[in-house]
């Protein structure tokens, strides 16, 4: 890869794995506070008396979760640029290619199950919300008081970290601008990022729920379309490979 500065590589491959640190402990940093007096005030205002309704927790949502779906994609090309340091051409071609098809398919079955799973929450959230009252006091007791404060944090510092991984890839190589697959990346996962600041900041706090989980969906099918480039990528690595195997045994038999 020319005048690779492979110290600017690896701090690289540390920020993105923070990245989808962040983003898969997510879950743990957000949500989880009391939302019960929340939910009263809200009855109340529907006309509806709740009494003690005991102890209600504010959700985590799903949206920053699955942001590592995408931020995996850039972790594995980013660790297998890491990978050319330490193994030959000739032996990473070979291992590259058959790695990539394993992660690939891996992520493709992931994102696909993630997709539903959020697809259906999401059908159960609008459902109840357009069933007054109860049906959107249930929902308020369980997706209604969303930690917006939380969440923006954690994507304010996914962002940076994210911003601190591009300028240290092109560091490392200035010449990485040239693989579109990796430009296009860089500029999906920053993307997707500011979209769901954009998406936690456009409506009531009560309604934060839906349009993170309609984010979630949306990144659950971006990761999908991105697993299926590395599983397409993958196969002509594979073909490389086998007959570049195929020619060296002809060779050693003769």
């Amino acid at each position: 890869m020319g005048e690779l500065r492979k110290p600017f590589l690896l701090l690289a491959l540390l920020a993105v794995a923070l990245v989808v640190g962040v983003e898969l402990g997510a879950a743990a940093l957000t949500g989880g506070g009391d939302a019960s007096g929340a939910l009263r005030e809200r009855a109340g205002q529907l006309g509806v008396e709740l009494g003690d309704v005991g102890a209600v927790s504010e959700p985590s949502g799903r949206g920053i979760g699955y942001l590592a779906l995408i931020d995996v994609v850039a972790l594995w090309t980013t660790g297998l640029f890491c990978l050319s340091l330490v193994l030959p051409d000739r032996v990473q071609g070979r291992v590259q290619g058959v790695a990539t098809l394993v992660f690939s398919i891996v992520l493709l079955l992931v994102s696909l199950v993630l997709l539903i799973v959020a697809f259906v929450e999401l059908t159960v959230m609008v459902s109840l919300v357009l069933a007054p009252p109860f049906g959107t006091l249930a929902y308020l007791a369980v997706w209604g008081f969303f930690p917006v404060g939380d969440a923006a944090v954690l994507l304010g510092l996914a962002l940076l970290l994210k911003l601190v991984w591009a300028g240290l890839l092109l560091a490392a190589q200035p010449r990485f601008l040239r693989n579109k697959g990796l430009v296009a990346l860089m500029l999906t996962t920053l993307l997707c990022t500011v979209v769901l600041q954009f998406l936690h900041g456009l409506v009531p706090v009560i309604l934060v729920s839906i349009l993170d989980d309609l984010g979630a969906v949306v990144f659950a099918v971006v990761a999908l379309i991105w697993a299926l480039v590395l599983l397409i990528g993958s196969i002509p690595a594979i073909v490389k490979a086998i007959r570049t195997t195929a020619t060296t045994s002809g060779r050693t038999v003769t």
